[in-house]
C-alpha cells in the first residue's frame, strides 16, 4: 500500500518522517515527545488529508516540540493496535519511547491547539491496547490478591 501523495510529502518534511515496524523501536529510542500519524486509506478516511497538512502546522505552533512519525500503511495496523488506535486517522503521542495520547479524527484548530497542549503536558502512561495483567486463583501472589 502507498501513501497518498499529501502523506508522503509529510513524511518528507522537516522532522517527519517514515515509520514502519521495522524502523518504530529506533524511532521511538530516538526519544522526546513524537507523534506516530495513522493516516489510514485517505479514500475511507477522507479527513487523513486535512490532518496530514495540519499536522505541520501544529508541530510549527509548538516550536518543534515534537518530531512526526507517518506510519506505513502496510504497518499501521500492527502499530495501532499497539496503542489502542482505534479511529483514523489519528495522532498517538508518544514521549522516550513511552505512551501519553491519542488525537482522534479532524479538530477544529482551537481544539487541537488544546488537545495537543494537554498532550505535552500529561505523563507517561499505559496505552490503552496494554491490559492489566491478571494473576490467576493458583498463581503468584494469589496470597496477596485472594478475597474472602
Amino acid at each position: 500500500m502507498s501513501l497518498h501523495p499529501l502523506v508522503e510529502r509529510l513524511s518528507l518534511a522537516p522532522g517527519s518522517s517514515l515509520v514502519d515496524l521495522a524502523s518504530l523501536e529506533g524511532w521511538l529510542l530516538q526519544g522526546g515527545d513524537r507523534v506516530l500519524f495513522f493516516s489510514g486509506d485517505p479514500v475511507r478516511f477522507g479527513e487523513a488529508l486535512d490532518v496530514a497538512v495540519v499536522l505541520p502546522e501544529l508541530r510549527k505552533t509548538f516550536r518543534e516540540r515534537f518530531d512526526i512519525g507517518v506510519v506505513a500503511r502496510g504497518d499501521e495496523d500492527a502499530v495501532a493496535k499497539r496503542y489502542g488506535v482505534q479511529r483514523w486517522p489519528s495522532m498517538v503521542f508518544v514521549r522516550d519511547g513511552g505512551y501519553v495520547a491519542t488525537i482522534a479524527g479532524m479538530l477544529d484548530w482551537d481544539e487541537y491547539l488544546q488537545a495537543v497542549a494537554r498532550a505535552l503536558d500529561t505523563p507517561v502512561s499505559r496505552a490503552p491496547s496494554i491490559g492489566i495483567p491478571l494473576v490467576s486463583a493458583g498463581g503468584a501472589g494469589a496470597d496477596a490478591a485472594h478475597c474472602h
